[in-house]
């Protein structure tokens, strides 16, 4: 016979202790609902601030980049009207 059925099958059966606490005493109540209400209010507007700072920072960084190309092409454009005082280049 193996070793674990024979201690399975020998062993006395030893029913659980019945608990000593009342289960009302123990739960949460209306103290633990605001408590966690709370959390979850202040989670919300937590993500509602980071996903408003997120898309204003990705707004600057958009109009910064266009800002930046508009720039670029008005030296562009300045580079190209510059005309010598003897005329155009030959080439």
């Amino acid at each position: 016979m193996q070793p674990f059925t024979w201690i399975a099958t020998n062993t006395p059966f030893v029913p659980s202790p019945s608990p000593t606490v009342n289960p009302s005493d123990v739960t949460p109540g209306v103290a633990g609902f605001i408590a966690i209400a709370v959390i979850a209010i202040a989670v919300v507007l937590l993500l509602i601030d980071m996903i408003r700072r997120i898309r204003r920072g990705r707004y600057r960084a958009e109009i910064a980049e266009q800002l930046d190309a508009e720039e670029a092409a008005a030296r562009a454009a300045d580079e190209g009207d510059d005309v010598s005082p003897e005329g155009p280049a030959k080439g």
